[in-house]
C-alpha cells in the first residue's frame, strides 16, 4: 500500500467507498465508469473536491471568528505578526501542500506509470486487443489486424466511427491524424489522448461493463467538430470473437489493392 499522510489516507478511504458503484447516467456525478481503472481518476477528483470543501470550511471559520472578534467595538491595533502567527500560517500552508497536493501528485505519478502509461504490461497480455485509429475531419477510422497479426494487409478490419472491444482484456490504441490535432476522449473509461499529424500516440484501457459508449473529440478541429462522434461497443469475449470473424471475412472479400486511401495503416509501434 502506498504511504499517505494520515488525514489524506482517511479522506481517500472514505472516497473509495463512496465511489465504488457510481450510478449509470444519473445524479450529478461523473459519467458511468465502465473501465477497470477509472476509479483511480474518480478517487483523485473526489479527493480534490473533499479537500477543497474541508479547506473552505476551515478558512471560512477563521474569517467568521475574526469578524466576530474584531467587530466595530474592538479597537484597531497594527501588528507585524508574531513568530506564533507566522509559524501557524506557514504550517497550515505546508499541511495543505503535503496532505492535498502531495497526495494528488504522488497518486498521479504512480497511476500513470503503472496503469495508464504502462503500455508494455497491457500489450504483454495474451488476449490484448490492438487497434490503430486514424483521426480526420470529422470521423474516427479504426483498423484491426487480421489473422496474420500485421496491420495494413489484406485481412485487416477497417471501421468508421465504430470500435468494438471485449470485456476484461487490455485494449491498446495507437492514434494518428491526417489533418489537424484531434483528441480521442473516452469519458466512460477516463482516458484521453491527442491525435497529432505526423506522430503516433497511444492510450490503453480495460473495459469491465458491456454496453455502448461515446467516442468524442476533445480538441476543436474545425467547423464540423461537433459531428466527430463515434461509438465504442464493449462486448462479451465470445460475441467479440464472433464479430471479428465475420468482419475479417468481409474485409478479405472487399479488399482492393488499388484503393490507396484505404491503405492508411502503419507498422505497429513498439517503444
Amino acid at each position: 500500500m502506498r504511504p499517505l499522510p494520515v488525514a489524506a489516507a482517511l479522506a481517500l478511504s472514505l472516497v473509495r467507498g463512496a465511489a465504488a458503484a457510481p450510478p449509470r447516467k444519473e445524479g450529478y456525478g461523473l459519467p458511468f465508469d465502465a473501465s477497470a481503472d477509472g476509479f483511480r481518476v474518480d478517487e483523485l477528483i473526489h479527493f480534490t473536491l473533499l479537500a477543497i470543501a474541508v479547506i473552505f470550511v476551515i478558512v471560512a471559520g477563521m474569517l467568521l471568528f475574526s469578524l466576530v472578534r474584531h467587530r466595530r467595538s474592538h479597537p484597531a491595533r497594527y501588528t507585524p505578526g508574531s513568530k506564533t502567527s507566522i509559524g501557524f500560517a506557514l504550517g497550515f500552508v505546508a499541511l495543505v501542500l503535503l496532505a492535498v497536493d502531495g497526495t494528488l501528485f504522488m497518486h498521479t505519478i504512480v497511476d500513470m506509470r503503472h496503469v495508464f502509461w504502462n503500455f508494455a504490461a497491457a500489450e504483454s497480455h495474451p488476449d490484448a486487443v490492438r487497434i490503430e485509429v486514424q483521426a480526420h475531419q470529422w470521423a474516427w477510422s479504426g483498423r484491426y489486424a487480421g489473422p496474420d497479426g500485421k496491420f495494413n494487409t489484406q485481412d485487416d478490419v477497417v471501421t468508421l466511427n465504430d470500435l468494438r472491444v471485449p470485456v476484461g482484456v487490455p485494449v491498446v490504441v495507437q492514434l494518428s491524424s491526417v489533418d489537424v490535432i484531434h483528441s480521442m476522449n473516452l469519458p466512460n473509461f477516463r482516458v484521453k489522448q491527442d491525435a497529432v499529424p505526423g506522430d503516433v500516440t497511444r492510450l490503453t484501457f480495460e473495459a469491465r461493463t458491456p454496453g455502448e459508449y461515446e467516442i468524442a473529440c476533445a480538441q476543436h478541429c474545425g467547423p464540423n467538430h461537433y459531428k466527430m462522434r463515434g461509438v465504442l461497443t464493449v462486448l462479451p469475449p465470445e460475441r467479440f470473437a464472433a464479430w471479428l470473424r465475420t468482419v475479417e471475412a468481409d474485409a478479405r472479400r472487399a479488399y482492393d489493392p488499388e484503393d490507396a486511401e484505404a491503405h492508411w495503416g502503419w507498422d505497429w509501434r513498439t517503444r
